[in-house]
């Protein structure tokens, strides 16, 4: 299987682009793996015809807006986020007709329709220092992710208008989760997303993002690392650092959404170049300004 997506990629002259939470075996094939931050990085520098998304809707999407003459597909179009419905393009209209003049700031896990409404986009990784852009007094609406959204105003010292949104996975962890895996694994850190509820980021020794995680995990001299995020990072985590050992707070950190792609459907969509990612053009030009403004930042 893996020798057949070797040969078609060649042949389509696609480059493969994989979320941290993908199955292992899928990084595996992957040219690029990495978070939201590195892989919308990565799209905008890709020599390739095709792209191929490996996670979940709203990464291929984003790849399609910052690469209009390129082909993206996802192996899986089913393959949503939960987080990013829990916002539409009508409802932040209405929430910035009652906040005029405030600046609209994004996730990166939100759909075209939201971010083309945005001002600025931000990812887990590089949130605090885009959010820092923006001048001191101006209101600030922050979506769809409350509990991402919290992190970064508490860090700032300055209040959000939050959206209730969340993510299911992360909303899992708790406390106790964190304190269990600490009775078990005595002095090892605990590094948490923080997507995590507040507190449980305050229960953890760090708040990092995907890619924050990998790097922790390469800087830190503590053999035992306990890991409070999908489960899908700890395939990375091992095999950069084999002499170090991770362990998920909890076996329940499974987002079955980016489970969805597999070998066999990659192959597919590759064998047939289906599941093509098009972004209407408005909105994918009014998206991009929001993600430009972004990576201007970091």
């Amino acid at each position: 299987m893996k020798a057949e997506i070797e040969r078609l990629k060649k042949e389509r002259k696609a480059v493969i682009l994989a979320h941290n939470y993908t199955r292992g075996e899928v990084q595996d094939v992957a040219d690029y793996t990495g978070d939201s931050l590195e892989l919308a990085r990565r799209a905008t520098q890709v020599d390739a015809d095709v792209i191929v998304f490996c996670g979940v809707y709203f990464m291929a999407e984003t790849a399609a807006i910052l690469n209009p003459d390129k082909t993206v597909l996802i192996p899986d179009p089913s393959a949503g986020c939960p987080m990013a419905d829990m916002i539409t393009g009508a409802q932040l209209r209405e929430l910035k007709a009652k906040h005029p003049g405030a600046v609209a700031v994004c996730y990166v896990n939100s759909t075209a329709e939201v971010k083309a409404e945005c001002d600025l986009c931000v990812t887990s990784g590089n949130a605090e220092k885009v959010m820092a852009t923006i001048p001191a007094g101006r209101e600030i609406l922050f979506v769809p992710d409350q509990h991402l959204g919290g992190h970064v105003s508490a860090k700032e010292g300055r209040d959000y208008v939050l959206w209730p949104g969340y993510c299911p996975t992360h909303a899992r962890l708790t406390p106790k989760m964190i304190a269990d895996a600490r009775a078990a694994h005595p002095g090892a850190p605990v590094m948490v997303h923080p997507e995590c509820p507040k507190d449980v980021r305050e229960a953890a020794d760090e708040q990092l993002s995907t890619g924050g995680m990998c790097r922790f995990a390469r800087e830190s001299d503590a053999q035992t690392i306990l890991v409070g995020t999908e489960v899908g990072i700890l395939h990375r985590l091992r095999k950069e650092n084999p002499d170090k050992t991770f362990v998920s707070v909890s076996d329940t950190l499974v987002c079955p959404n980016m489970k969805k792609t597999t070998l066999e459907n990659l192959r597919d969509c590759l064998r047939d170049m289906s599941n093509r990612v098009v972004v209407e053009k408005d909105v994918a030009d009014r998206a991009r300004r929001a993600i430009d403004a972004m990576l201007a930042v970091s």
